[in-house]
């Protein structure tokens, strides 16, 4: 369940300065120079912004397409488990996706400040053509190499997301008002989500139809990759951020100037660190559905993906409903609202009875990871905005780049968790569902402590 970024220089004035922690009083981000923002369209009719928000569509849509398809490969069911003839390699794929974020984020942020953001996201889509040819070979060739060779290809598509993610988030505070930040990250979101929803259904509907011939959907997703390069043309574009930049070996870990901004600046210290949290717990649920559908109730890929689906629907309307109530500012209360909600979902998910060990079964799961989906939207819109609005324009692309990091050790430490759970529960019998409680109590102190900082973002 993903998972990033107005500029000028007196924003610094406000990074410097600030060092409330897990809470404090209202704050107004500087005034910006109106020269930048005064002559761009109302975000309605902002064909740059549109572009943008298209590419990451088409581009969310083939990367949960391609990723849940190798998950379900990899998703034993429950006759495979009892005989032995499979195990469960989800933890894997998410491992080997991850690794490549690991390795390449902080190069790609060095990238997404040296060079414009356009190129960046233009050259990331073309490489996406690519992949996807690759991964048609892949499928065509699964019955001879197995999960093999589309964990290869996992690991370039991680790659490609590694270099497009600090350049797409950090685009939108270059090409937008500050005050429009928080409505186009929720229109932004929003849209990734359903791409989440018909990519991850798209896969089990294949899975099912095919008849085996799942490389069908490769043929779909490399269309789909050219059409989003289109897209991406349309994107405005901006002089560098940092145009001198020089590169240096710590390009690919976490550059001394992050290091130093996260010291100044402890809600973006906060941010990220409750970013990564997020996504390990997220990390978790989305391999805890799959095991839940195929291996504890017993449904087919189809059916297990309509639930991986509808944490997508939710999520679309909970970002939107986050944008609408963040409204130009940071609002504190949305992300607490949505961290409290999503703890009581996923204790509702977790809880035992009934068929198959599990209370609320195929049915009653869909309206439960529906709610669970839209106080995720909630939760990390407002969180979202605070990392692309308080960093300095000349360090946004890096600032992203270090969030994708800790996103990261945050999923691969997610794989973990779910990998140690699923041996514990092979050996005592214990429901999948389980694994919901776990996620619960790591999201508990979030729940209750995480007080980010209410900010009022700059008009124009």
């Amino acid at each position: 369940m993903n998972s990033r970024t107005a500029e000028q220089s007196g924003l610094q004035e406000h990074v410097a300065g600030d060092g409330a922690s897990l809470g404090g009083s209202l704050n107004i981000l500087p005034r910006e120079p109106s020269t930048d923002h005064a002559h761009l369209p109302p975000l309605a009719a902002d064909t740059s912004f549109w572009g943008m928000a298209a590419t990451q569509f088409l581009g969310a849509f083939n990367d949960n397409l391609f990723k849940q398809l190798v998950l379900l490969l990899a998703t034993p069911t429950a006759a495979q488990l009892a005989t032995g003839t499979a195990t469960d390699k989800q933890a894997t794929a998410q491992i080997i996706f991850a690794a490549a974020f690991l390795i390449f984020s902080g190069v790609a942020g060095y990238v997404s400040d040296r060079f414009r953001k356009r190129t960046v996201v233009v050259t990331a889509k073309v490489a996406e053509i690519v992949i996807m040819l690759l991964g048609l070979v892949g499928f065509i060739a699964y019955g001879r190499f197995g999960l093999t060779g589309l964990f290869t290809v996992l690991f370039l598509m991680g790659t490609h997301s590694a270099f497009f993610g600090p350049a797409k988030y950090g685009i939108l505070p270059e090409m937008l008002r500050p005050a429009d930040l928080p409505r186009a990250n929720g229109i932004f979101l929003m849209l990734t989500f359903l791409a989440i929803i018909f990519g991850t259904a798209a896969a089990g509907w294949l899975l099912t139809y095919s008849g085996g011939r799942v490389w069908l959907g490769s043929l779909a997703c490399i269309a789909i990759a050219a059409l989003g390069t289109l897209t991406a043309l349309a994107v405005r574009a901006a002089p560098p951020a940092q145009p001198d930049l020089q590169y240096r070996w710590s390009s690919w870990g976490v550059p001394k100037e992050i290091i130093q901004l996260l010291r100044r600046d402890n809600q973006l210290l906060m941010a990220i660190v409750v970013v990564s949290i997020f996504w390990l717990i997220g990390g978790i649920v989305q391999q805890t559905v799959n095991a839940l559908g195929k291996t504890q109730l017993h449904l087919s890929d189809e059916k297990t993906s309509v639930l991986a689906a509808a944490i997508g629907v939710g999520i679309a309307a909970g970002c939107a409903l986050g944008g609408y109530l963040s409204r130009g500012r940071v609002n504190r209360n949305v992300v607490v609202g949505g961290a409290i909600g999503l703890f009581v979902m996923l204790v509702v998910l977790a809880l035992p009875g009934g068929a198959n060990q599990h209370l609320l079964g195929f049915r009653g799961s869909i309206p439960a990871l529906v709610l669970l989906g839209i106080f995720t939207g909630m939760f990390i819109v407002p969180v979202q905005v605070a990392l692309q609005s308080r960093p300095p324009k000349e360090e946004k692309g890096r600032m992203i780049a270090t969030m994708n990091q800790c996103t990261w050790v945050g999923i691969i430490l997610g794989a973990i968790v779910y990998q140690a759970c699923i041996l514990v529960l092979d050996a005592t019998g214990g429901p999948r569902s389980a694994i919901f409680a776990v996620a619960a109590v790591l999201m508990l102190p979030v729940a209750l402590f995480y007080r980010p900082q209410d900010q009022v973002l700059a008009e124009g």
